[in-house]
Parts: structure tokens; sequence; C-alpha cells
């Protein structure tokens, strides 16, 4: 973990800026490899208009670097933003679950958080219509837990392997390299149960007022295991302390082009200020019994658990009050996965999220490489102790001179037969096959809900946010559209269509 500066005192009054502290001397230039530069300038030359010469070191020093400045693009969630700060415990959870972090009220533990968009590239604007990615690293005594998560409690699919094309028709077209009403909507009128993310991404909630005024969801449901083995069911909702805010259409136009960076500046510029926001956890707790029978799969990500038939628990809350010193090394390199998880807490059957366990760890090994987690930014508290070596960019002593395989009789590390596995006792059953979803009106339901419980202006809004981006597609995708919402409410559809007819 990247520890604070101490010797730079931020002023809380100050302006947000890339300006160095006046009384910051770094004194003498090096290379690379630690020799001093006597000119940064001029390259050595042969005479004074005469060709450079190859043998300028540091001239071919600084190059080389400079060419391989960039490491691979997030796939998705690349442009964000990050902050460090601290969790703690408000509420007695113990009975839940033996998750050290979560023992004690009082305990605190630092955190970094990352926010994001979803599907766009890096110099996407941050007001675009889209999920934003809420990602938060916890670094526990007992290792880090990454919660990654969204700003909506649903997603788009419930199957990984429908992942790849979600995200692929909210890039750009193969042949045009432009953004593609026709593939967007083709594609999830053909997987109606996306609908539900749909209105939560067409309503103003699409486009929050930056990332202090969004909730976070874990989304997923999780599991957690307690002392006494006991299992519960939960979902995780962070709810911001600064109220929700979100932007209209028009005003989020506006920002893309006036103020691309609005989100990331917000939450520097508050931050920097003093201004330090901060979001409280709640739980929703099922026992197994109750997660196997209520009346939506709550293993299925584009469902919701109604907080009227299981109430949000306080649990804590989490507070970001440091910027980053440096944007590539704690927020560009930043490693979130899911399956970074700690004893008692645990996955769920959920299938996106047994997809994500695997996906996610996996994209940091291309952008990162096997030693991404050796990183500061992603380095646990206490030092790792595996029989792991070696792989690109491997830091520090490497293991040194103790054995790199168990068993051994030299001291090296062994597990812990104390440590009881958060799945064990777990009973599983069933015939091996491919067991696809069938879309069902009670798909349909919540999207439903959802769109009667907006107010007046709110359903005004959602309906032109989808005709003005409908209206841009083929006829025959425009019907598909007007036919899935009549799905899921026959006002709904009938207004959506009014707005078609009026372009």
């Amino acid at each position: 973990m990247i520890p604070p500066p101490k010797d730079v005192k931020q002023d809380p009054q100050a302006p947000s800026s890339t300006e160095q502290p006046a009384n910051l001397n770094l004194g003498r230039m090096t290379n690379s490899v630690g020799a001093p530069v006597s000119d940064d300038i001029a390259p050595l030359t042969l005479g004074a208009r005469g060709p450079i010469l190859l043998e300028d070191l540091h001239l071919v020093d600084k190059l080389s670097h400079f060419d391989r400045e960039r490491i691979p693009e997030r796939v998705v969630h690349a442009k964000g933003a990050g902050a460090h700060g601290y969790f703690e415990v408000t509420k007695d959870i113990s009975h839940l679950t033996r998750a050290d972090f979560l023992s004690t009220v009082g305990k605190r533990t630092p955190m970094f958080a990352r926010f994001s968009t979803v599907a766009r590239e890096s110099g996407s604007a941050d007001t675009e219509r889209n999920p934003r990615g809420f990602a938060l690293k916890f670094y526990t005594e007992e290792g880090n837990f990454d919660m990654v998560g969204n700003n909506t409690p649903v997603f788009f699919v419930r199957d990984p392997a429908a992942f790849k094309d979600m995200i692929a028709v909210q890039k750009r077209d193969p042949r045009t390299h432009l953004p593609s009403t026709n593939m967007f909507w083709d594609y999830f009128t053909l997987q109606p149960v996306s609908f539900h993310q749909l209105l939560v991404m067409f309503s103003n909630r699409g486009t929050p007022d930056g990332f202090r005024h969004m909730h976070g969801f874990s989304s997923h449901t999780y599991k957690l295991i307690n002392h006494e083995g006991t299992a519960h069911y939960v979902k995780w909702h962070f709810r911001t302390d600064q109220g929700i805010k979100n932007l209209s259409a028009r005003e989020a136009e506006r920002l893309r082009g006036a103020d691309p960076d609005y989100a990331t500046r917000d939450l520097f510029d508050a931050i920097e200020r003093g201004d330090y926001p901060s979001w409280t956890l709640y739980f929703q707790v099922l026992t197994e019994e109750q997660a196997l029978n209520y009346k939506y799969d709550v293993f299925d990500v584009t469902k919701v658990i109604s907080k009227q038939d299981y109430p949000l628990q306080e649990v804590g809350r989490f507070v970001l009050n440091r910027n980053p010193e440096n944007y590539f090394a704690e927020v560009e390199q930043a490693a979130f996965a899911p399956s970074h998880m700690v004893p008692g807490i645990a996955p769920s059957p959920d299938r996106m999220l047994q997809g994500r366990l695997f996906s996610y760890a996996d994209t940091q090994l291309h952008r990162l490489g096997p030693n991404s987690a050796q990183l500061p930014i992603n380095s646990p508290r206490h030092r790792p102790v595996t029989t792991q070596r070696d792989g690109p960019m491997a830091f520090g002593e490497n293991g040194g001179r103790h054995a790199n395989y168990y068993p051994n009789s030299f001291g090296g590390p062994h597990p812990d037969p104390g440590i009881t596995e958060v799945q064990a006792g777990c009973k599983l059953a069933g015939t091996v096959g491919r067991y696809q979803y069938e879309v069902s009106d009670k798909d349909f339901e919540q999207p439903r809900a959802l769109y009667r419980l907006l107010a007046p202006d709110e359903q005004q809004d959602l309906v032109d946010n989808i005709a003005a981006d409908v209206r841009t597609t083929h006829p025959p995708i425009q019907r598909r559209v007007v036919e899935v919402l009549g799905r899921i409410d026959k006002e709904l559809a009938s207004r959506v269509q009014a707005g078609l007819n009026s372009s």
C-alpha cells in the first residue's frame, strides 16, 4: 500500500492543479539507472549541425522509456478516478461474518476506491450515459478484499458468456469505428432481460452528477460465514452521504463538450479542499433458506431484493480523504478482482459473479503481469508468504533462499489447518449440463415497478432519452424496442412510440 507523503502538507484551500510545493527540490537529475545527467535538452551531435550520435545514452534511455509508457487499457472501466481513505465499522455484525475487518465496532481499515464509466475508452467523457464502476479495495489484516461493484443494483445480463457481447455493442462498430445505436439496440432487444438495467441507464440515474453523488452496489449476492460456520446471503449497498444528484440529458451533453473530465475533477477538488466524500454501507441479509425460497432468484444479477422484504441493515462507513500523488502508479495500476476475498466472505452461485471471479483477475495478468499484486497500490498490509516466484517485474528479494515448493523440510511456508475454508460444508448436487435461463413475464415485473416508481417528470425524461437514442436505429429495431417495452408497461411503450413518431 502506498503510504501518505510525509513531507508535503496539503493546503485545504489550495486549488486543483499539478503545481509542486514551492519548497520541493529533488536535486540532481539522473537517468533511469541513477547516473547523473549533464544536459536534458541538447542531444549529442557531430558538430552544431551534424547528426545525433547513437552513443547519446541519455537520449536513448529517455526515448526508449517514452515509447513504452503505456500499458494495455482496461477493456471495461477504462476511464476512472480514485482516492484513498478508510472504512470504519459502525454496527456489530460479528454474528454474520468472521471477516476480521468487520469484526469490531470502531475498527478502521485503510482502503482505496476507483470510480469509472463502464464501456467507453480512457479518453471518453465522464458524463457518458453509462453505468459507473464502484470498485473498493480494503487493506485488511487478513489480506486484500475487493468489492468490485457498480452504481446500479442490477446488471445487463446474467450469464458470463454474454458479458463480452454486451460490452462489444457499447463500444465501436468494427467497420466505421463509430458508436452504433443499431448494434446497441439490436443486441439488447434480443436480450430483453437487460431492460431492467436499461431503464436505470436511460433514466437520469444513467448520468450521475459526478462520482460523489451516486450510490454503489455489489449487485451480486455474496455469502457471509460466521465463526460457527453459519452462512447468510447478502447484498451490499453503499449509499452516498452527499445525497443523490443526477444530470439531465441536456446538461450531461453540455458537460461532455465543456468539461469531459467533470467527475474526475469534482472528486479531486472536493478532497483537495477538505470536503471528504463518504458512503454508508448497508447489508440486505437472508438466511440460506430465505434465499432459496425468495420469490425471485437472488443469484440472478438482473433482479433486486425488495427492501420492504429485507430492510437495509447498517454496517459501517467509508471516507475518502486523500488524493493520489501519482495517477498512473495509484489509479491506473490499481488491480481489482472479485476473487480477492478474505475469510468470512465467499461467492454465491450467481453465474455472472462466478465468471467474474476468473475474468477480472485474468485481465490484470494481461495488463500488469503475474506480479501485479507486488505493486505498492495492490500489495497487502502484510507481506505475502507464498511459494510463487519469478515472472516479469518480480520485486524485492523474490522469496530469497527460502523453499519455493510445498511440502518441504526447510522451514518454508505451510498451510494453516486452523483456517476453515469458507465453502466447507456447502452441499451441492446436480447433473452437469448447460442450463439456459428462460425469459418469462417475471423478468419484466421489476422493470415495471421501477417505471411506476418514477416521478412524472422522471418518467418523461426516461421516455425522451430512450426515444432520442432509438430513433437513430433501423425501423425493425425500433419496432422491437417498443415491443419489449410493451411487456414492461403498455403506457411506457406508447409514450416511446409517440416520441419516435414525432421525430
